[in-house]
C-alpha cells in the first residue's frame, strides 16, 4: 500500500461551453462613451447633425442602461469620474454644454433644439426610465419652468412620459414613484395659474386617454383637503372655538370638498383626539378622555346622522384604544359615555359587537363590552314585551 497522497483532479485548462442565455451583457460605460463621442466629434457642432446621429445610435447603443453616462458627455464633454471630476485619459467631444459660448442665444439653442417629434421620444424613454427605475421623479421639477408650462410643452410632453410609463407599469409604480419624491400634489403644476384645477386636469389628462392619472390627482387633491381640514379643526379645539362655529364649518367643508359623513366622523375623532396632551398613566388618561369626549359630544353627535357613520365611529374608537396601549382600558367607557350621549345607538353597538367590529384588540374589547352589551339586549327584550302588552 503506498503511503504517497492520491493528488486530487484540477480543472486547469478545463474548457466549459456556455449558453448564450446563461451570458450576461458586461456594463461598460467606457466602450459607451468611445461610441458616443466619436459620432459626435465626427457630426461637428451642427445641431441637426448631431440630433441625427445620436436618434440612429439609439437603436445600437443601449440608452436605457448607460443614461447616466450620456447625460455627462451631452453635458460635460466626457464620463464623470466619482467627485465630479472629467476623465483626463478619454476623448472628449467638443459638442457639449461646458464647451459652447457664453451667450443667451447659444443657450437657447441648446434649449429649444429638440423639435415635437425629438421632444416626444425623449418623453416616451423618460418613461420607459422611470418605470424600470433607472430615474428619479425628481427630473419632473424641470417641467414646472414657467415658460414651458405657460406654452403648454410641458403638459404635452408630461401626456408622452405617462403614457410610456403606464404602458411598461401600472398606477401604483407611478404613485409610488411620485411620493417618494413628493412630486404626487405637484401635477398641477403642469398648468398655469389660472388653469390649475382638477376639472381642467381631469378633463386635459382623461381626453388624452389618461384617466389613471386623472383619478390619481383627484384623489390626491382630495386627500390634501383632508388634511387641511384635519389641521383646522385641531387649531379650532385646540383654541377652545364655540362649538356651533365648529359644526358651522364643517358643514361648509362637506358640501364644499363633498366629504361623506363617514369620511367626516373620522376626521373629527382624529382632531378631538389630538387637540391635547394625554397623560401617559392609564387611570388619569381614561379620565382625561371622558372629560374631553363629553366636552366634544355634540360636535360627533353632529355628524353620526346616518347609522354607517356611528358603526364608523366604533371601529376608529377601537383602532384608537388598539394602538394607544395606556387607552386599552378605556374602550367601554368611552363607548357608553357616546351612548349616554346619544351618539351612538344601541343597534350600532349591538352590530359592532356581532359581527362589525375589527381584529385590533378584538378579544379584549369584546370583553370589556360583554355586561353592556347584555343590559342593551335585556332593555330592547323588556320595550319589545312592553309594546306587546300595550297592543
Amino acid at each position: 500500500m503506498s503511503n504517497q497522497r492520491q493528488q486530487k483532479p484540477t480543472l486547469t485548462g478545463q474548457r466549459f461551453k456556455t449558453r448564450k442565455r446563461d451570458e450576461k451583457e458586461r456594463f461598460d460605460p467606457t466602450h459607451f462613451q468611445e461610441s458616443i463621442v466619436q459620432g459626435l466629434n465626427q457630426s461637428g457642432t451642427d445641431l441637426e447633425a448631431v440630433a441625427k446621429f445620436l436618434d440612429s445610435s439609439g437603436a445600437k447603443l443601449d440608452y436605457r442602461r448607460y443614461v447616466e453616462t450620456l447625460f455627462d458627455i451631452l453635458v460635460a464633454g466626457g464620463m464623470l469620474a466619482p467627485g465630479g471630476t472629467l476623465s483626463d485619459d478619454m476623448t472628449r467631444t467638443e459638442f457639449c454644454l461646458f464647451k459652447a459660448q457664453e451667450d443667451m442665444e447659444t443657450m437657447q439653442a441648446y434649449a429649444q433644439g429638440f423639435t415635437e417629434s425629438e421632444r416626444n421620444k425623449l418623453a416616451m424613454l423618460a418613461g420607459i426610465l422611470l418605470a424600470n427605475g433607472n430615474l428619479s421623479a425628481a427630473i419632473l421639477s424641470s417641467l414646472f419652468n414657467e415658460n414651458l408650462v405657460k406654452e403648454g410643452v410641458s403638459a404635452c410632453f408630461a401626456v408622452k412620459l405617462f403614457k410610456s410609463w403606464f404602458s411598461e407599469k401600472d398606477i401604483n409604480s407611478v404613485s409610488s414613484g411620485l411620493r417618494k419624491v413628493g412630486m404626487d400634489s405637484r401635477l398641477m403644476e403642469l398648468f398655469p395659474a389660472n388653469k390649475r384645477s382638477c376639472e381642467h386636469f381631469s378633463k386635459y389628462f382623461t381626453d388624452a386617454g389618461l384617466p389613471e392619472l386623472s383619478d390619481f390627482a383627484r384623489n390626491q387633491q382630495s386627500i390634501g383637503a383632508r388634511k387641511e381640514l384635519q389641521k383646522e379643526l385641531e387649531e379650532q379645539i385646540s383654541r377652545g372655538d364655540p362649538l356651533k362655529d365648529i359644526i358651522l364649518y364643517v358643514r361648509e367643508e362637506i358640501q364644499k370638498n363633498n366629504i361623506s359623513e363617514q369620511m367626516m366622523i373620522g376626521l373629527i375623532w382624529a382632531s378631538v383626539m389630538s387637540s391635547v396632551e394625554w397623560n401617559k398613566k392609564e387611570e388619569l388618561v381614561t379620565e382625561q378622555a371622558i372629560k374631553l369626549l363629553k366636552q366634544y359630544s355634540p360636535l360627533l353627535k353632529a355628524f353620526t346622522s346616518q347609522g354607517l357613520s356611528e358603526l364608523t365611529l366604533l371601529l376608529k374608537i377601537q383602532e384608537y384604544c388598539y394602538d394607544n396601549i395606556e387607552f386599552m382600558k378605556a374602550f367601554q367607557k368611552i363607548v357608553v359615555l357616546l351612548y349616554k350621549a346619544d351618539v351612538l345607538s344601541e343597534e350600532a353597538i349591538l352590530k359592532w359587537y356581532n359581527d362589525a367590529h375589527v381584529a385590533k384588540g378584538k378579544s379584549v374589547f369584546l370583553e370589556q363590552m360583554k355586561k353592556f352589551v347584555e343590559w342593551l339586549k335585556n332593555a330592547e327584550e323588556e320595550s319589545e314585551s312592553e309594546e306587546e302588552e300595550a297592543d
